[in-house]
């Protein structure tokens, strides 16, 4: 069914006004700056510093009174978060703290209890939401108190086996389980990488063999099932330069399973109302985390209801285009289709592999790039879901993309959007943003991984590596969280 639909779907790619272009009625600019570029003032095509959204936001979405923004946070949490957003802002500090987690100081019973100490009552504490459901759980009700909900993040990846994959499946299934004890819609989403309900070895196979079939339509794969479009005419496809086998009677036995697995999931999910977002991850095996997600998808997102969603990482150059063939032939095929718009996080991994390989990055070749590929996602999601089915999740930390996304939602129509929109932050960062959106009206959640510390640390660790530049780029929200400090202690005083 979904090979039906490709034809029609290139076909819109070659008709499609570029939303960025003069003719489109409104610009959303980048969201978020991928990790590695640095962040430069956005601008039109006249070279003009992008106001347009000012004067809707000033009135709705304002940043400035930090004694509004922080109303619902007590000062000791005030002052926690600072101290660990400057400690993390200080690259050589992040650094060390990695290397001592991957030096042998750690095989010592009595040093590792000790640094394990710290970082609970620190980073631990600070970014995540907790050991179990149960805390997270107590975390998502903190947050429903100052008007954010949770994104439920079982910080479980890279399963080695199917006895992994399937205690991992339970951990998943217990946290939509424990959703049902908590208020209505205060969990916005459970978050899932496939990595951690499928070994790398079967994504990697599975890859290979979806980026032969596109290069060679001919190609039969008889365990494929209905899925929508995963590759443009763009896409990159050095990762697979010699025709795979075709999978062993095992590699289909395990690829059944992880289908299997999914469905379980997105089953649990549908029975209790709360959406799954499936994370992107490396581009090596991106075509079969779409494939799976595509497939789950179909069979569970009905009557402009998407339980499954996938995730468009934009710094890729072909992110715009697979966005519009995926969501046009899901239109086609009448099903209403979810995306969560990230920026990415794999940009260092990403261009070693293909430089090693002798290929270009796939990763755009400059901010300007992948500030016009994210605005055209964006707009081209908002509009879509304010005329049709589906919804989007815009994850973002920049305050700039904020503002656009609110001056776009209203001239759209607010009430046409916002039930169909999320906006979401990491949890323990972007406060300000986040109370900001919240004030504008809009919904917001918290990015919420959780886990005992032992399973979530080489998480964190990770993440860590990935999003430095994150890290180190929260500026404005440590200026207003002393700001407000500030502000407290002087009214204490006086």
């Amino acid at each position: 069914m979904a090979n039906r639909v490709i034809p029609a779907a290139s076909k819109l790619l070659k008709t499609l006004r570029p939303l960025n272009s003069a003719a489109s009625s409104t610009t959303i600019s980048a969201i978020s700056p991928p990790i590695g570029y640095a962040e430069k003032p956005l601008q039109s095509p006249s070279g003009h510093a992008i106001t347009a959204a000012d004067t809707i936001t000033d009135n709705i979405f304002n940043l400035d009174d930090v004694d509004k923004l922080f109303a619902s946070v007590s000062t000791p949490t005030l002052l926690r978060a600072a101290l660990n957003l400057h400690a993390v802002a200080f690259e050589p500090l992040v650094d060390i703290g990695m290397w001592v987690m991957k030096s042998r100081l750690m095989d010592t019973p009595l040093i590792r209890d000790v640094i394990m100490g710290i970082i609970r009552s620190t980073f631990y504490e600070h970014f995540c939401a907790g050991e179990n459901a149960m805390a997270a759980g107590r975390s998502v009700l903190e947050l429903n108190e100052a008007g954010l909900r949770g994104m439920l993040v079982y910080a479980l990846e890279y399963a080695g086996d199917n006895d992994a994959c399937d205690r991992n499946l339970q951990g998943f299934l217990d946290t939509v389980e424990a959703t049902k004890s908590l208020p209505p819609s205060s969990v916005s989403f459970i978050i899932m990488k496939i990595t951690a309900i499928c070994p790398m070895r079967v994504l990697e196979r599975v890859s290979d063999l979806l980026r032969w079939q596109h290069k060679d339509p001919s190609f039969k794969l008889p365990w494929k099932l209905d899925t929508l479009p995963i590759f443009s005419d763009n896409s990159p496809l050095y990762h697979t330069l010699e025709k795979p086998e075709p999978l062993t009677p095992d590699e289909e036995r395990d690829l059944e399973l992880v289908h299997q697995r999914l469905l379980k999931l997105s089953q649990k999910c549908s029975e209790a109302n709360v959406p799954l977002s499936v994370d992107a991850e490396y581009s090596s095996v991106q075509p079969a985390i779409d494939y799976l997600t595509y497939s789950s998808a179909i069979i569970y997102n009905k009557d402009d209801n998407p339980i499954v969603y996938g995730t468009i990482q934009a710094y890729l150059k072909d992110a715009k285009e697979r966005l519009l063939l995926a969501t046009k032939a899901a239109d086609d095929m009448g099903i209403p289709m979810g995306f969560k718009v990230v920026r990415g996080a794999y940009m260092s991994s990403e261009a070693k592999v293909a430089s090693s390989l002798g290929y270009k990055s796939p990763i755009h070749d400059s901010i300007e790039d992948t500030h016009a590929c994210y605005n055209d996602c964006t707009s081209f999601m908002l509009e879509k879901i304010a005329n049709g089915s589906g919804g989007v999740v815009l994850a973002t930390h920049n305050v700039e993309s904020g503002k656009l996304a609110v001056a776009k939602a209203h001239e759209i129509g607010i009430g046409k959007v916002r039930q169909k929109l999320e906006f979401a932050q990491l949890y323990g960062m972007a406060e300000s943003l986040s109370f900001g959106l919240r004030n504008a009206g809009f919904q917001v959640s918290k990015y919420m991984p959780f886990g005992p510390i032992e399973l979530v640390l080489p998480y964190l660790l990770r993440r860590a590596e990935e999003n430095r530049g994150l890290l180190s780029a929260s500026t404005q929200d440590r200026q207003r969280t002393r700001e407000v400090l500030k502000r407290r202690l002087k009214a204490a005083i006086f």
